[in-house]
């Protein structure tokens, strides 16, 4: 057969295809459109803080925090003991005070999948036929529970390292003696148990469909072990109490192997302020959230879930004082926690700031500058991590207030040494802050007689120190001139020198209060005199009026 030209079929198949693309998508001619990316699960993502010991049974720790991604479904939030009232007055206020947030942070979790377990104690027959609660009932019970789960637990064995911190031993209720009688009065007419008052949880916490009404460890272990759940979040009162010591509270969750930490905003204490410690209410829970950091598991915050700032209670208005001790001579890491506690628990958030027992140059931590509102440095001849010093610079050049002790003079200062690559020195902090000018020091062994300077004896500072009985044990420094910004408090002397200024103020020019003093030995803190001192500076520094009232939590 006679082939025929190849032009014969090429106007037809073109034709063909100009028909076809006019009727077809250009879709249809693309390559095969590609699988979409699956997207990543949604997860929570925290920040937990903790405590680790700077060293083996040094009784010092570092607050530090790591960041964890948690997948919602694996994730349950329990409300403890959220009661409608409570045979303590302040705790009935602070608990209707914390409950609007409370809520927020139970729909932003439940929103995203979180399971939500509402666990107020002795509650159960209000709730008996909510669905909440028959879900509960219905869990079927796990097949494996451990040992105790549903009983009180009222210490695990890492917490035998510690000492419990305050004395709750009077059930820590924190009312006005009259308050509380007239409380108690009107619990009764309302029909109420004065002792237990509590029926149902409180009506601004809101049950959705889908939570669980739960007080029993049994049950709530066996809804977490049918849901999945490996991430426990406690929010709740009281921290000291149930919070820790239920079935389902913080000791139970973290000895059996939950990932469990408290939201330590979303909490409050049991708490008396005329027991041991003897600090104010806010303080006393402050140091049960250090003490479950250090021995229970982390804490988060609601601004973690929520955003904004954290929660804090409207009276709660302590400054908040952070304490920074690089220092091995003058033991200042012994002697200024017991102080802060003493002197200063009553009316000052306190966070307490050590060096790296391993490398000197280094401050674990020192991000809790970035909330402060007072600093208190006790640090000798360290050089820092640009991040770090960043941090210690941003605070005192903002013009926060700054008290320094002993060798802050010289806090960051090496000896005619730079400091190694990556790290910072600050020596001019002595003279452009603290208005001082160290040089050296006399030598050991001479004590050191204080007097006040001229017209300086009404100066808040002075008021109520027996100066009289003031002798340092500490070599006396040698720091003069001070600069023309400094109002010189203090003299010492001793016998062949010319005395020098132990104590003064100085106004720099970022604008903070300062207050500066080469004493701080530690035999100075066995003397009523020095006490004074110190506690009227960190007062006098933040703007607080001194006062040994003890402070009720409401």
């Amino acid at each position: 057969m006679k082939s025929l030209p190849r032009r014969t079929f090429a106007g037809p198949l073109l034709t063909t295809c100009l028909v076809l693309l006019a009727l077809c998508p250009l879709a249809a001619f693309s390559a095969p459109a590609a699988e979409p990316e699956a997207k990543a699960p949604q997860t929570l993502d925290f920040r937990l803080r903790y405590r680790q010991e700077t060293s083996p049974q040094s009784g010092r720790f570092h607050a530090l925090t790591r960041d964890e991604k948690w997948r919602p479904e694996q994730t349950a939030v329990v409300v403890c003991d959220m009661w409608d009232l409570h045979h303590c007055l302040n705790a009935t206020r602070r608990g209707a005070e914390v409950a609007p947030r409370m809520n927020q942070v139970l729909h932003a979790l439940r929103d995203r999948g979180v399971t939500v377990v509402h666990a107020p104690s002795n509650c159960m027959d209000f709730y008996k036929d909510h669905p909440g609660r028959l879900a509960a009932l219905n869990t079927p019970k796990a097949a494996k529970l451990p040992q105790d789960i549903g009983k009180w637990c009222y210490q695990i064995p890492r917490e035998e390292q510690g000492v419990y911190p305050i004395d709750q031993a009077n059930g820590g209720e924190d009312d006005d003696p009259q308050e509380h009688a007239e409380w108690a009065a009107k619990l009764e007419k309302m029909g109420r148990n004065p002792r237990r008052p509590w029926v149902r949880q409180a009506e601004t916490l809101d049950i959705e469909d889908g939570d669980f009404i739960s007080d029993n460890g049994e049950e709530i272990w066996s809804i977490f072990e049918r849901r999945g759940v490996e991430n426990v979040i406690l929010v709740g009162v009281h921290t000291n109490m149930c919070v820790l010591g239920r079935p389902f509270g913080l000791r139970q969750m973290a000895q059996n192997g939950k990932n469990v930490v408290l939201m330590r905003d979303m909490t409050d204490t049991m708490y008396d302020p005329t027991q041991s410690p003897r600090v104010s209410h806010f303080t006393g829970t402050d140091l049960i959230v250090e003490h479950i950091e250090k021995y229970v598991c982390p804490t988060v915050t609601s601004d973690q879930v929520l955003g904004g700032e954290t929660f804090r209670f409207a009276n709660d208005t302590r400054p908040r004082l952070v304490i920074v001790m690089a220092e091995q001579e003058y033991e200042t890491n012994r002697t200024l926690p017991k102080f802060a506690v003493e002197h200063l628990g009553k009316h000052f958030s306190i966070e307490l700031v050590f060096a790296n027992d391993e490398d000197r140059n280094n401050l674990p931590g020192i991000e809790a500058l970035k909330n402060a509102d007072v600093l208190l440095l006790s640090a000798r001849r360290r050089v820092l991590p640009k991040a770090q010093m960043a941090i210690v610079r941003g605070f005192i050049e903002s013009g926060k207030p700054v008290v320094g002790v002993r060798t802050a003079s010289h806090a960051f200062s090496l000896r005619n040494q730079q400091p190694p690559a990556g790290y910072e020195a600050w020596p001019e902090l002595d003279h452009d802050i603290l208005g001082g000018n160290y040089t050296n020091h006399h030598g050991n062994g001479p004590k050191v007689r204080v007097a006040a300077a001229k017209g300086a004896g009404e100066h808040p500072i002075l008021a109520g120190v027996e100066l009289d009985k003031l002798i340092s044990a500490g070599s006396l420094y040698k720091v003069s001139p001070l600069t023309e910004t400094t109002t010189t408090l203090l003299t010492g002397a001793i016998d062949g020198a010319a005395a020098e200024p132990v104590a003064w103020t100085n106004a720099p020019k970022t604008g903070g209060r300062v207050f500066y003093t080469s004493l701080a030995h530690p035999d100075d803190f066995s003397q009523p005199a020095f006490n004074r001192l110190l506690r009227n500076a960190v007062y006098w520094a933040a703007g607080v009026e001194v006062s040994d009232t003890v402070r009720y939590g409401y």
